[in-house]
């Protein structure tokens, strides 16, 4: 993760071209197709693999815009801020065994009722807290109830007495300094602003890693027993990587859930890939206008060993009794989208001769990031929280 959107982290009718056009006319289904596919392959639901799919074209765009919902946060609001391109807002999940229904803000928010749900985790989170309090603002818009700097911020919807909130723990774990570039992180003690308020949710979103790879000293029982990036750290330690103190992260997380007597339904979302490319200027860069096809690439060995741990760890936790984890496995339908992100469009105002640095970490909204709350209104049909009418 690059040192500027690191420090951004907790802190922060569309046009096609013709041979889009042509595509869609010839290669998708109307919408009404659609609709009708999904309510006939209810059999193959728990069968099909929501994780394994391909990126369609798709005529109809996305479920709001810059314009209808006016909670977009203004440096994920791409459009408002210069990006001249709308292609990437044309497209939809399809996993290769079923339809992935399109998510249904009225039946939401009808079964969220006297519900609270929360986000925790980094800026990535919020990044998807974002999509999902647009998606809702078709039905009712959220009203902003507290906030504590950029820690811990709750939504009303008041039609509902339903709640979501933000609650920023990039590391899960009890981090000193954690703003800067040197953290000093227990690895033994878990971020009290989350275990604190975890009996007050009845559905959680929870994700980290990217904040791993910053340099860290690492402590248990108050006392150094290692450092990520020791050199910088200043530390004279045994060197690990950050999949070492992520590993610790989730192991003591996922204890902390299982071993308590609230049992919310737990949604784990894996680890979310950066595309960041050399450009001519030798900036790094992410300005690709369509999603990669299958098998053109496949991620970087840092995003395929940190997700090696969240599943070893997830498997590890979901074997016990009693557990109510689920995976969220959106990593490779991310990987394919280097399109969706923000670049440089995160700024208002930018001078077009700015060379400021992209953002190829979080995404745009509307965009590839409402597919991940399609995914987890669908687990949570699966769970039987809820049934889609036919």
């Amino acid at each position: 993760m690059n040192r500027a959107n690191a420090k951004l982290g907790c802190a922060l009718a569309m046009v096609l071209g013709s041979a889009l056009l042509v595509a869609f006319s010839h290669s998708d289904a109307s919408e009404a197709e659609i609709v009708r596919s999904v309510a006939g392959n209810k059999l193959k639901r728990e069968q099909c693999d929501l994780f394994a799919g391909e990126w369609l074209p798709n005529p109809f765009g996305p479920a709001y815009t810059n314009a209808s919902c006016k909670l977009i946060e203004f440096t994920r609001d791409c459009l408002t801020n210069g990006r001249p391109d709308t292609g990437y807002l044309y497209w939809r999940w399809k996993p290769f065994g079923c339809e992935l229904p399109k998510f249904d803000a009225g039946k939401f928010l009808d079964l969220m009722r006297n519900k609270a749900w929360a986000f925790i985790g980094d800026s990535l989170l919020q990044n998807q807290r974002g999509s999902l309090l647009c998606l809702l603002s078709k039905v009712e818009e959220a009203v902003e109830i507290y906030r504590e700097a950029f820690a811990f911020t709750i939504w009303y919807f008041p039609s509902y007495n339903f709640t979501v909130t933000d609650i920023c723990a990039p590391f899960l774990l009890k981090a000193e300094n954690e703003a800067t570039d040197h953290t000093m992180l227990h690895l033994d003690a878990l971020d009290a602003k989350w275990t604190n308020n975890y009996h007050k949710y009845d559905y959680i979103v929870i994700s980290g890693g990217m904040w791993f790879w910053r340099t860290a000293t690492f402590l248990e029982n108050n006392a150094i027993v290692g450092c990520h990036n020791c050199a910088a750290a200043g530390q004279n330690a045994t060197e690990y990587g950050g999949d070492f103190s992520y590993r610790k992260a989730l192991r003591l997380a996922f204890s902390f859930m299982l071993s308590s007597d609230h049992k919310p339904l737990v949604l784990f979302r894996t680890w979310n890939t950066e595309h960041y490319e050399f450009g001519g200027d030798g900036m790094l860069v992410c300005n690709r206008t369509v999603p990669y096809r299958a098998g053109e690439y496949d991620g970087r060995p840092t995003d395929h060993l940190m997700r090696g741990v969240e599943v070893e760890e997830f498997r590890r936790a979901a074997a016990r009794s009693g557990a109510r984890i689920r995976l969220v496995d959106t990593f490779r339908l991310s990987v394919l989208r280097p399109d969706a992100h923000m670049g440089l469009y995160w700024l208002v105002d930018r001078d077009p001769g700015d060379k400021t640095m992209n953002d190829c970490t979080h995404w745009c909204l509307p965009g590839a990031i409402d597919t991940w709350n399609d995914i987890a209104m669908e687990i949570l049909m699966r769970e039987g929280e809820f049934r889609y009418s036919s």
